[in-house]
């Protein structure tokens, strides 16, 4: 079996299901199927507005969250989904936090599943810094199906390394 890096935390039997579906080309059908169309959020406005929405629906008493965007870096280089920081300045006699959500740009053209899974990761650490399980648990309150679009997220990024397609795209805007 090759290795399937985004899947190394699941069980056997889960990686080797994966793998058969890889090597008899599957993959990418089975989870177009489930997933049928890219989401529209295409500009970091589009994106800020929709992850604002979900934090008043769930989190409203936690610290604001200055800035949301789609990162190009983010993928590449931290082997990451999405980040959550918090930078520190001093105004005045106090410090201020402010915080930042970065999205890896390769989800501009996915699944709004996958979107909201990963805007719900980050928006959990507001309140919780750790990845433990009551940071899970927050994860899952916000969204019930978190670890099966996580999952499916894992799937979908091996499935580009392995093939190197994309299955969505987004048409250009303006485009018919």
């Amino acid at each position: 079996m090759s290795e399937l890096r985004y899947l190394t935390a699941y069980p056997d039997q889960l990686r080797q299901q994966a793998a058969s579906l890889i090597q008899e080309g599957r993959l990418g059908a089975l989870l177009r199927s489930r997933y049928p169309r890219p989401h529209g959020l295409r500009t970091d406005r589009a994106l800020y507005d929709y992850v604002q929405d979900l934090k008043d629906d769930y989190l409203r008493n936690a610290e604001p969250v200055a800035k949301v965007a789609y990162d190009s870096k983010i993928h590449v280089v931290q082997h990451a989904l999405g980040l959550h920081t918090a930078i520190s300045r001093v105004q005045g006699s106090r410090l201020k936090a402010k915080h930042e959500i970065r999205i890896a740009s390769v989800f501009r053209d996915a699944p709004l599943e996958f979107l909201r899974m990963i805007a719900v990761h980050e928006l959990a650490h507001l309140k919780e810094k750790g990845h433990d399980k009551a940071f899970y648990k927050l994860c899952c309150w916000m969204e019930p199906q978190y670890h099966q679009f996580e999952l499916d997220l894992r799937l979908y990024l091996t499935h580009m390394e392995q093939s190197g397609e994309k299955l969505w795209m987004t048409p250009l805007e303006g485009a018919d």
